[in-house]
């Protein structure tokens, strides 16, 4: 079970499923709001279109006029209308609309705080790990988050532009046996038409030692009306496919939302979510354990919780790593372990996915190891004898 009835009012509005259309839309038909390109030819991308639907702070008003040189804004209309039009401290509001705060200068702060450029074999493919590539196939999203690891490259307005060479990263693959994984990312890949992604999936399919494809995305939630039966149709014929999705708080799980993710799982793709953890978005046990168990009604598993990157302009959204100890604590014990996420930092520069735990090990010895579990009880567990251990 994930939890007993809730008598607490504030979870249960948080683990309610509830569309939001049309909202701001109202006199828009609704076949019109289900279509995915009536929802990307109607995405927010000015400061003009923005201040017809919500009252802006000054400090929101700077960011916008000075993303056009670092990150563009652009939001869709599903999306935007999760947004408070009246409270700046809107958890999804923080996360799409930028804020004066953005052009701060942090010297702790990266442009590529993943290390990902020095891992370029080709322009595009970043191998880091020895099994396994990513593939930034495209620069563009259906909306822009502002503390995306890539802002570097993401949107098309930044100093830096995304170059990938398509043949030479196809024959790096084909000519690099230990690669076996591939994570299609960027930039957003379900953007691209049907064709065209099926045109990357085949070709990578083809591919003997390639065994499994994932695929990084936050459409399912940013546009979840693009989750149609072809893409689905398509996407099963080159299993094992998996996708990892991008959300960061319940309210973003609508019942449009929750509805893709199933017709995605119903097509035997397995979704993992990947959250980041962020200040005044989801930095509290309470609204983690509701996003949580939203995911799991939705058939899709909490895969990592990314401690934020070291990215340009994200201060004012990064927490502690206390914090996020606290909240896999919080969680851990408290329901069920499907549940429960990876807690990761980034190494900063280029050292991977470094997993994050409280500390449940209180001595450990040749002879034994002493434990506490979630309650802070003690337990002892007794080391096999006559065993040798390599270090």
């Amino acid at each position: 079970m994930l939890a007993a009835h809730s008598t607490d009012p504030d979870y249960d509005k948080m683990i309610a499923f509830q569309s939001h259309a049309p909202g701001y839309w109202a006199a828009e038909a609704m076949e019109k709001w289900d279509d995915h390109k009536w929802q990307l030819k109607n995405r927010i991308n000015s400061l003009n279109e923005l201040e017809k639907h919500i009252n802006l702070t000054q400090e929101e008003r700077t960011g916008i006029i000075l993303s056009g040189n670092k990150l563009a804004m652009s939001i869709t209309p599903h999306f935007m209308n999760l947004v408070d039009k009246d409270d700046p401290n809107c958890p999804i509001r923080k996360q799409v609309i930028p804020r004066m705060e953005e052009n701060l200068d942090d010297p702790q702060e990266m442009d590529d705080p993943c290390g990902e450029d020095s891992h370029m074999p080709v322009p595009g493919l970043v191998h880091r790990y020895p099994d396994r590539v990513l593939f930034l196939v495209t620069d563009r999203c259906a909306s822009y988050c502002r503390y995306c690891t890539r802002s570097r490259v993401v949107s098309g307005v930044g100093e830096q532009q995304l170059e990938t060479h398509w043949e030479a990263a196809f024959e790096y693959l084909e000519n690099t046996p230990t690669i076996r994984d591939v994570l299609l990312s960027g930039g957003d890949p379900l953007l691209f038409s049907d064709a065209k992604l099926e045109k990357i999936l085949s070709r990578l399919h083809a591919i003997p030692h390639i065994q499994f494809i994932r695929i990084g995305s936050r459409i399912p939630i940013f546009l979840p009306q693009r989750i149609t039966d072809d893409l689905c149709n398509m996407l099963k014929k080159y299993h094992p496919l998996f996708i990892s999705i991008h959300t960061n708080h319940p309210k973003e799980l609508t019942t449009e939302v929750k509805a893709g993710l199933e017709k995605l799982a119903d097509a035997g793709i397995m979704t993992g979510n990947q959250s980041v953890l962020l200040r005044g978005v989801n930095d509290d046990v309470p609204t983690q354990k509701a996003l949580v168990h939203k995911l799991l009604m939705s058939r899709s598993r909490p895969y990592y919780l990314y401690q934020c990157d070291l990215i340009k302009g994200s201060s004012h959204l990064r927490t502690s790593v206390a914090k996020g100890i606290e909240i896999i604590e919080g969680l851990r014990g408290h329901t069920t372990g499907y549940a429960i996420p990876q807690y990761v930092i980034d190494g900063p520069g280029g050292g991977g996915k470094i997993p994050i735990n409280p500390n449940y090990i209180k001595e450990i010895t040749t002879e034994k190891v002493v434990l506490r579990n979630y309650e802070g009880k003690e337990f002892t567990y007794p080391e096999p004898q006559h065993y040798e251990t390599k270090i």
